[in-house]
């Protein structure tokens, strides 16, 4: 046992090289630019986008079935081999069916990822007994995540500007190098409850879709008995994908502000410092006002997009930092929200559920932005999205108090 305590614990640290390893996309800051520069409009991209989602909305709840019933570790290791054949894709087309292939591969990947990692981590401490100390290490942990996407972000729009092909080659050499850690880490063995559900997937491997669809069953009776992680799900969804909707279209539009793909990238690089200060405070803002800073961040957020409406540069720069950081400070809190309602067994399928939720939001709001953008203007759409998001949030929240 005291051999298994100590692999546990070094699947914290193994995950922070993960975590820091593949997170350094170098197309992070570019990937816009790169599509535009194929000939995609805004609304291709957005169209693009939206297949990336609808490919996550389909895969992601099988996909976290499968990090529960075969191990988050071979999840891990699947998801970075489809990262990289998603990387040639994006290398070596120039149509839109070839990109719309690589970004079905790379939303595979990440949904292969997005549950499992969470779930192994958490799982980890909890076998430890140290559960209570996963708010400051997912902050850590998205702190690193900051980090890392702070340095991909100056280097890819150094290394698009020379060359697209360096960005994306960089990209392949990189996903290779994060297999490491995931190699390391080790599943953390998950208790067994009633009805023995250990002994019956093992016995039950040749009938393996019963026991995905069983397992979708007992998942949705957790959601039906605790309505309150569903609101969960829904509230942040709707907040990060309006955040994940201005960050990527502000690609274009610094762009069109005539920023080069340096400068651009050195803007998210500001981005970045600020979204680390954010994922480091989140647990001491938390602690300070509470579950007030769920509303009170999505209300920054809302208005930062709007304020892109103004088109002034200066302004959108500080409006980007602004809700960088609020976007930051949430995240780790919704993560520990949920991850203290939800049963270890179905941790990583409800995880996954959360993906989806919000692939569903992003598969409205990118080709909506974007045909809008095409239309009137990436301001004007930030203007009309910043009021349907600003609206949203607070009447979620109301309704979450009555």
């Amino acid at each position: 046992m005291k051999l298994l305590h100590k692999k546990l614990e070094r699947n914290i640290i193994y995950d922070y090289f993960y975590t820091f390893i593949n997170n350094l996309n170098m197309s992070s800051s570019i990937w816009v630019l790169y599509l535009a520069y194929h000939g995609m409009s805004l609304m291709k991209i957005g169209i693009l986008e939206g297949i990336y989602h609808i490919t996550g909305i389909i895969f992601e709840i099988p996909s976290g079935a499968i990090a529960d019933l075969l191990g988050r570790k071979k999840s891990l290791l699947l998801g970075r081999i489809l990262m990289v054949i998603s990387c040639f894709f994006m290398l070596f087309s120039a149509s839109f069916i070839g990109f719309a292939v690589g970004f079905i591969l790379q939303s595979l990947s990440g949904n292969f990822n997005s549950g499992a990692e969470e779930a192994l981590v958490f799982d980890s401490l909890k076998m430890l007994g140290k559960e209570n100390s996963y708010t400051a290490i997912n902050g850590r942990i998205n702190m690193l995540i900051e980090v890392s996407q702070s340095i991909a972000t100056v280097v890819g729009g150094i290394l698009a500007e020379i060359s697209y092909t360096y960005c994306y080659g960089a990209c392949i050499i990189i996903t290779l190098i994060g297999i490491l850690p995931a190699l390391f880490m080790t599943e953390p063995p998950v208790a067994a409850n009633a009805d023995d559900d250990a002994d019956n997937i093992v016995k039950e491997k040749k009938r393996f879709t019963n026991v995905v669809r069983g397992h979708f069953t007992t998942s949705a009776k957790v959601l039906k008995a605790n309505p309150k992680i569903l609101f969960i799900i829904i509230y942040y969804s709707v907040i990060f994908s309006s955040f994940a909707l201005l960050f990527f279209y502000s690609q274009q539009y610094f762009s069109d502000f005539g920023l080069n793909k340096i400068e651009i990238s050195l803007i998210m690089l500001f981005a970045g410092i600020v979204a680390c200060a954010g994922a480091f405070l989140s647990d001491r803002i938390y602690r300070f006002l509470g579950n007030r800073i769920s509303i009170i961040g999505a209300i920054a957020i809302a208005i930062c997009i709007g304020l892109f409406g103004l088109n002034n540069l200066y302004v959108a720069f500080v409006a980007l930092l602004i809700a960088d950081f609020f976007n930051s400070v949430l995240y780790p809190i919704q993560s520990t929200s949920l991850n203290k309602l939800i049963p270890s067994e179905q941790r990583a399928t409800l995880l996954s559920v959360n993906s989806m939720f919000f692939s569903v939001f992003m598969i409205l709001l990118f080709p909506l932005a974007g045909a809008l953008a095409d239309v009137i203007g990436l301001g004007s759409s930030f203007v009309m999205i910043s009021a349907v998001v600003l609206i949203g949030t607070c009447v979620l929240y109301k309704l979450s108090d009555d």
